[in-house]
């Protein structure tokens, strides 16, 4: 008796610490530990369930794939469940695997690939053209991503075949490279990272703005056919040729075995690879072949019978901690970076890893001559794990007070972790800074890239962003690799952006918490560079949309000379201080829309100018408050949120009436 209440309470302790974490993993693309921990807790509760059968839930996460639509998109609902697959975490698995099959087919053909590490989603298409594009969700509803599905260029929009019907299964997911180049953008804009491939390919391919998704640079493999009209298949190697020769990208390789000593003899090869791979896998699947055999053996609730996931647990090592060399980023934060005795780890030699912060440091007890253990975070970011063993006299280490870039002050503020330096003028926040004023975003001075702008650094020709547009024609054309024409080019873009609006003059400025959309709100609401200069913080914070904190880093850039400076000196220049919004007449004024599905007239952007250019406001999200909803085609979510509350959704043509009357 004793036992059976232990174990519904660990059952209980387990359910909310895994459904925790599916939505951090499935619905807020932000994982918090890594997947082989995450199924380990699973595979704990499916035990004690399978133990304890009386003590299982309706609701437990042992039924569900996991995950749910996501209300930003329109759910569907897929006619062939994408199901998950059982896991298993040693050879030993594997052998009781071939077991459970050979027990109903004698001699079994089975082929072992790689398990991609990205997100699971389903293509459908209809006569050869790609009809639609949606994410597993919880393996029976997911939400369509059409228009994002076809912003990746691996993935045809028309195939070359009289089917009527193909809905191929595939895991989209971000190439190490591009994950790579993605994650140092991130740094250095001073944004937040993300976690891994996966967690950036799910937050990248779930963006309500398609052109986000096309610039993240997704790709995908392809692994299985969901249903197909007007051709009979019957294996799965088969099938895969066959989807292979229509133009998609089928998972890299795939490799029949007949025998279950060589597909183990494959999982470890796979494994021994894995880390030179150019995408992240998180295991080996091992699946039966036949298609008919596949019946026979047909499937649990949760997962099929006829295939296995192998994960590879990951590898851990042993190094000692040498140094702390400490980064300072384009906000100021104070990054300390541990440099480690060379090791080899998933297939790269590591010696560099993140300490995140002090509070990191201070809960590992790390000190710089430590014995540590290291690995891979999804098999891409080196981080440390725990301390094995303190060096002779170790002292656990401090992140200086002073900035070792500049020797500024250095704080940290109530409620954050980070510590920063304080001083404007940093040398090592100048080019961070520099980036960021010149970025497509800000002021979109075309051709002033990372390598441009860290060359006129170092040779002294860009001091502050003011430096920008008095650079010398004939010493920009006397840097190697430059030339005349890209000196002209320069200048000229340069001179160009002396006409953007002030709101991109105001993000440009790299104020803290003031992004795109607030720098907008304050170019629109005040109109002048001065005005907005004169402004109290009490004054900023009545902005609807701001709060407290995003006045006060506003008053507060302000409050130093070095900024007002920077100020005149690029007015004195000739770079536009005023908004330049146009407005055509106050019709809309007091309104506001909300705009949902494809438009055919006008694009987002358009639409939007149109609604501020007679005096009304476009959001993101309806409410109670919202005055029309304009909707396009394939309008979802807020449609339907629209018509529960009796706000008043109208098509393209009434639009345009209200725009031309």
């Amino acid at each position: 008796m004793n036992d059976i209440i232990e174990m519904r309470k660990r059952a209980g302790e387990l359910r909310d610490i895994i459904n925790y974490h599916n939505k951090k993993y499935y619905e807020n693309d932000e994982p918090e530990i890594e997947d082989f921990e995450y199924d380990r807790l699973l595979h704990e509760l499916i035990a004690i369930e399978e133990k304890y059968p009386e003590i299982v839930t309706a609701d437990s996460p042992t039924h569900r794939v996991g995950g749910k639509a996501d209300s930003q998109f329109t759910p569907v609902e897929h006619i062939v469940p994408m199901e998950s697959l059982q896991d298993g975490f040693g050879e030993e698995d594997v052998l009781a695997f071939d077991q459970r099959v050979r027990a109903v087919i004698p001699d079994p053909t089975y082929i072992v690939e790689p398990k991609i590490d990205g997100l699971s989603v389903s293509l459908e298409y209809e006569n050869g053209l790609l009809l639609r594009g949606s994410t597993r969700g919880d393996g029976r509803v997911g939400e369509d991503v059409t228009a994002n599905i076809r912003t990746i260029r691996s993935i045809p929009l028309k195939i070359d075949t009289d089917l009527p019907l193909l809905e191929v299964r595939g895991e989209v997911y971000m190439p190490r490279e591009v994950f790579l180049a993605l994650v140092a953008e991130q740094e250095l804009n001073g944004e937040k990272t993300f976690k891994n491939p996966r967690n950036a390919a799910a937050g990248s391919l779930r963006q309500k703005n398609p052109k986000i998704t096309s610039k993240r640079k997704l790709d995908i493999f392809t692994f299985n056919i969901q249903r197909i009209e007007g051709k009979v298949l019957t294996s799965h190697k088969q099938s895969l040729d066959f989807i292979k020769e229509l133009g998609f990208n089928t998972v890299p390789f795939y490799t029949q075995c007949s025998t279950i000593e060589s597909a183990l003899a494959e999982i470890r090869r796979i494994g021994e690879i894995r880390g030179t791979l150019p995408f992240d896998i998180d295991g080996a699947v091992i699946k039966v072949d036949d298609f008919s055999q596949r019946e026979q053996l047909g499937s649990t609730s949760k997962f099929p019978k006829w295939a296995l996931a192998y994960k590879y647990p990951p590898e851990e090592k042993e190094t000692t901690l040498l140094d702390v060399e400490i980064n300072v980023g384009r906000t100021g934060v104070l990054t300390p970076t541990g440099i480690f005795e060379p090791t080899l780890l998933a297939g790269t030699t590591v010696s560099r890893a993140t300490l995140h912060n002090q509070d990191f440091i201070d809960e590992k007890g790390i000190c710089i001559g430590d014995r540590v253990i290291i690995r891979k975070a999804g098999d891409i970011i080196p981080e440390v794990l725990s301390v094995v063993s303190h060096g002779e006299n170790a002292v656990p280490y401090r992140i200086p007070d002073i900035c070792p870039s500049c020797g500024g002050k250095v704080t940290r503020e109530e409620g954050e972790a980070a510590l920063r330096c304080c001083n404007p003028d940093c040398p090592n926040q100048l080019l961070r800074n520099l980036i960021h004023f010149c970025s497509r975003d800000a002021m979109d001075i075309e051709g002033m890239g990372t390598a441009v702008l860290e060359t006129f650094v170092n040779e002294g020709m860009i001091k502050t962003a003011a430096d920008i547009y008095t650079l010398d024609r004939d010493k920009i054309a006397s840097i190697e690799r430059m030339g005349e024409k890209s000196a002209d080019n320069l200048i000229a873009a340069a001179e160009k952006s002396k006409k953007n609006d002030l709101a991109r003059l105001i993000y440009a400025l790299g104020i803290r918490h003031i992004g795109q959309k607030a720098g907008k709100l304050l170019a629109e609401h005040f109109g002048t560079m001065d005005k907005l200069i004169a402004a109290t913080t009490e004054e900023i914070a009545e902005i609807e949309g701001f709060g407290l904190i995003m006045a006060e880093s506003v008053t507060d850039f302000f409050s130093h000379p070095e900024s007002i400076k920077l100020i005149e000196d690029l007015k004195a220049l000739g770079i536009n201080m005023e908004s330049q919004k146009e407005i055509v007449d106050m019709r809309f004024e007091g309104m506001t829309f909300v705009l949902t599905g494809t438009l055919s007239t006008y694009t987002r952007s358009e639409a939007t100018k149109i609604i501020e250019a007679f005096g009304g406001k476009a959001s993101s999200s309806v409410s109670k408050k919202t005055t029309y909803v304009l909707a396009g085609e394939d309008a979802g979510s807020k449609l339907k949120k629209a018509n529960d509350l009796g706000v008043t959704v109208i098509s393209e043509e009434e639009f345009a009436k209200l725009i031309t009357n």
